[in-house]
């Protein structure tokens, strides 16, 4: 299968290494000094599962890779809107379309079914952008679980996971999907298919939802926020607030919030992937993962005081921390 992924980054070229090693066709498209050292140096992994080094075709240019039989979309959700308009030359009339973001993703009411279908989610797709450059008969949903940070211009350090959970938006289990799954098992990534993957998006948002933007306001880890009395009860508010909002829904998370802190305990302190973006004066994923579950709680009439506020506080941050940079 012939692959392109755009938006490079530690998951996306981790990922289109490892297929490129497994013997697919991989174009990876990003920028600057990360983009110069893989064209010139390929793919250098470190990982618990062995280091290793891949050649892989890697260009800023959409147009020089051409009509793609998998898109994987590897941006943070915020990136997306800008990317949007270039993706035309990767898609044809067979293309599927994989996003990778983490949080409630802009596709979320297409091919539900019921009085929401179609309905189009504001904070992750501004003006409808994504929904007219990205047909919705493409998307194949994803849930990316594998932790990897870009150590040096194209090189990858893979802390963990290898699983990419797929489904079709409608729950079918679809001869694409099989052939996918089965390309990335082949090039040694899990790739189970869920018949409910808006399930699975909220059982891995709601540790997201309450932890980053704690954790980017106080500068903690997550053991931190987990051993915290008054953090721990501003996270399991939050997170009892999305639940209700699933459950509106017609979503019955399966893990608990007492599983959820407990877990986060056990983790260590490890610094979420918003607090990284703070320290390091990048965009922060704040509406993908929190202002989306509020436009959510709003269609549903969802009282979310908890998250509303996190958000505010969280939001703000973000701009100040960029305004301070500079950028």
């Amino acid at each position: 299968m012939k692959f392109a992924i755009y938006g490079a980054g530690a998951i996306g070229a981790w990922m289109g290494a490892k297929l490129s090693l497994a013997g697919e066709d991989v174009a990876l498209i990003a920028r600057g000094p990360h983009l110069a050292a893989m064209q010139e140096n390929g793919v250098t992994v470190h990982s618990p599962d062995g280091d290793f080094n891949a050649k892989v075709f890697a260009t800023d240019d959409a147009k020089k890779v051409g009509v793609a039989d998998v898109v994987v979309l590897a941006v943070k959700a915020h990136g997306l809107p800008a990317i949007a308009p270039l993706l035309g030359p990767l898609l044809g009339r067979e293309t599927v379309v994989l996003p990778a973001q983490n949080g409630i993703p802009w596709w979320y009411f297409h091919r539900h079914g019921g009085p929401w279908d179609g309905t189009r989610l504001e904070s992750v797709d501004p003006d409808g952008i994504l929904e007219r450059h990205i047909p919705n008969e493409d998307i194949i949903g994803c849930v990316v679980y594998p932790a990897a940070n870009i150590v040096a211009p194209g090189v990858i350090e893979h802390a963990e996971g290898n699983r990419f959970s797929l489904g079709e938006l409608d729950g079918t289990t679809s001869e694409r999907a099989k052939a996918l799954s089965a390309a990335l098992g082949n090039a040694r990534m899990r790739a189970p298919i869920r018949s409910n993957i808006r399930q699975e998006i909220w059982v891995k948002l709601m540790g997201n939802l309450a932890f980053n933007p704690i954790s980017a306001l106080t500068r903690a880890g997550m053991a931190e926020i987990a051993r915290d009395r008054d953090a721990s009860a501003l996270a399991r508010a939050m997170m009892e607030e999305a639940h209700a909002v699933a459950n509106s829904f017609g979503i019955e998370v399966p893990i608990s919030i007492d599983q959820r802190m407990a877990g986060a305990e056990n983790v260590g302190d490890h610094k979420t992937s918003m607090l990284q973006d703070v320290e390091t004066a990048r965009p922060i994923e704040i509406g993908g993962l929190v202002g989306v579950v509020l436009e959510l709680g709003k269609i549903a009439g969802v009282p979310m005081p908890y998250t509303s506020a996190v958000y505010a506080c969280a939001k703000l941050l973000g701009t100040k921390t960029l305004e301070t940079a500079g950028r």
